[in-house]
């Protein structure tokens, strides 16, 4: 076969239904290949960085793995920020790149880009293929180690010579690569010392990352959670790995947390951390973060562990495992019953701090309030949808207002805070789910970094639904400026926002505005049942702030409350 007919049969042979993709002229051949297979979806985004973000949301929302494909030099350039989104938030991703003939690499040659080396630092590994033979197994390799350990993309330069020249093809059953073993199994010792130290303790908190969607580990979690009454606290990432209507979530911890939350990881005794990586946004000032407790960390990683707070108790394993062993030896336990009665106490603390500083807003008779809106939309799909975010203030208004029950019915861009990224996600997302309400939330400056995707839904017919909270500002920067620099607004005012409706209209799709709050539920109603990809732009307060905010540098009991 040539390359190209090896690249498509090789998708198909590992489980690939969809692809995103641009072409080019160094995988040209691939996409002459590609028309005529009958087996692998191709869908052509409007620019390479939405075909990354595409195959990201699919990968979050789905749990397989999200696959790119790109020509060489800009088109591969194109797609870093992507890799980046994904590697901060151990995304698994594989992107395809073509890359110009072998002869030509270093030559300066027309599209040439060192796309190996560029990605090196943004990816979990990389590769050059330099012959035709290589790449059946640098495929399976690829998608293996995307998908196992710690999940993250990876990249496959293809020059285009490997892709014109013939080889047997050979996809080897079993990947043995050497120096990558990740540890699954949690050590046995380990777990029981943290069992122990559990019972010992009487103000425990489950600290809950994005590991545990990830490793699909949110019943496990959910069962240990109220198996011992443990009250729960999720990052960005986290959210929906415990569901938020239960009495035990806290809601998400950090920055933009909850009081509660804050609050009690600041006077607990135990942290639990499952799948989480104690990073600077949920930590705050790192020599006052939870003074009082004693730390289990749990991580498939083990680079993650120790890397910023000091652990009592490392777990290396996938926390899938580990929670089992830890629910197996939670009702072996004779007297373990009573554990839940034990830190009453502690869950009533709790409550009151839960009763003097709950999530709450006004709605006057002014600008909408986007808090109200996000409530809106939670009222109206009753947790029954899949929400993305573009990046700023809009995204947590949509962690804060917004209950997420389940794993994967929340995308966002966390660890690199990449605006741009929602509606191409909830492309990606729509994708795997084509019977699904899928919305992005987005910022009225966010949504115009990839807002060209619209021409991919309409292209495809995804019915994506875009919620603008329209404050004509970029609000999260704005709000930094207002409360550290004095209130000066250097070039966060957007004086020249498109009619976003007429907008929409013009690629064909359906747009809705509401500028009055008593039109906000009826313009939603309006738009989510709108068949077809929807615009709804909602004019925002500019002045309405994101609140509680623990200022850079600050304990996590140092919060801006009002």
């Amino acid at each position: 076969m040539s390359g190209a007919e090896i690249f498509v049969k090789g998708l198909a042979d590992l489980g690939v239904d969809v692809i995103f993709g641009y072409p080019g002229g160094s995988v040209i051949n691939i996409y002459d290949e590609l028309f005529k297979n009958t087996k692998v979806r191709h869908l052509l985004p409007r620019h390479e960085q939405g075909a990354v973000h595409m195959a990201d949301g699919y990968a979050r929302a789905s749990g397989k793995v999200g696959v790119c494909l790109v020509t060489s030099g800009p088109g591969a350039t194109n797609t870093v920020t992507g890799l980046a989104t994904a590697y901060m938030d151990s995304i698994p991703l594989v992107v395809f790149s073509g890359q110009v003939p072998t002869a030509l690499i270093g030559n300066d040659a027309f599209q040439e880009a060192d796309i190996v080396g560029i990605t090196r630092p943004c990816t979990k590994h990389n590769y050059l293929v330099k012959d035709t033979k290589e790449l059946a197994r640098v495929m399976k390799e690829a998608f293996y180690i995307a998908s196992t350990g710690r999940p993250g993309p990876v990249l496959v330069d293809m020059p285009k010579d490997v892709l014109m020249k013939s080889a047997e093809y050979l996809m080897p059953k079993v990947v043995k690569l050497r120096g990558y073993n990740p540890n699954y199994e949690g050590h046995p010792k380990q777990v029981d010392s943290a069992m122990r130290m559990l019972q010992e303790k009487t103000k425990p908190v489950l600290y809950v990352g994005g590991g545990v969607i990830l490793s699909n580990a949110a019943a496990e979690l959910t069962e240990f959670a109220r198996i011992a009454g443990i009250p729960v606290t999720t990052t960005l990432m986290g959210m929906g790995a415990f569901p938020g209507t239960d009495p035990l979530c806290m809601g998400m911890l950090g920055m933009h947390g909850t009081y509660a939350a804050n609050m009690a990881i600041s006077h607990c005794d135990l942290i639990l951390a499952v799948g989480a990586r104690f990073d600077d946004r949920v930590t705050g000032k790192v020599d006052e973060f939870a003074p009082h407790a004693k730390i289990v960390h749990i991580d498939i990683d083990p680079t993650s562990i120790q890397k910023n707070i000091r652990v009592d108790i490392p777990i290396v394993g996938d926390v899938k495992d580990v929670l089992k062993q830890m629910i197996k030896s939670a009702k072996a336990t004779k007297d373990f019953a009573g554990y839940k009665k034990k830190i009453a106490p502690w869950r009533d603390e709790i409550a009151d701090w839960e009763a003097t500083h709950p999530m709450a807003y006004k709605q006057g008779k002014g600008k909408i309030n986007p808090k109200f809106v996000v409530e809106k939309i939670y009222e109206l799909t009753k947790g029954n949808a899949i929400i993305c975010t573009e990046v700023g203030q809009h995204q947590m208004f949509a962690a804060q207002f917004y209950k997420y029950d389940k794993p994967r019915t929340f995308l966002s861009s966390g660890g690199l805070g990449t605006m741009g990224f929602g509606l191409p996600a909830a492309i990606g997302a729509q994708v795997a789910f084509p019977d699904a309400l899928v919305i992005d939330i987005a910022g009225d400056g966010s949504i115009q970094m990839n807002i060209q995707e619209l021409a991919t839904a309409m292209h495809y017919r995804l019915p994506v639904k875009v919620v603008i909270l329209n404050n004509g500002v970029l609000g999260m920067v704005r709000q930094w400026q207002e409360l550290f620099f004095d209130g000066k607004y250097s070039q966060t005012c957007l004086p020249q926002i498109p009619d976003f409706v007429k907008l929409a209209e013009a690629y064909g799709a359906a747009g809705f505005r509401a500028t009055k709050a008593e039109d906000v539920e009826g313009v939603l109603k309006k738009g989510f049942s709108t068949p077809g990809p929807v615009f709804i732009d909602i004019q925002t307060d500019p002045n309405e702030l994101v609140y509680p905010m623990v200022p850079a540098g600050a304990p996590l009991t140092k919060m801006l409350l009002v």
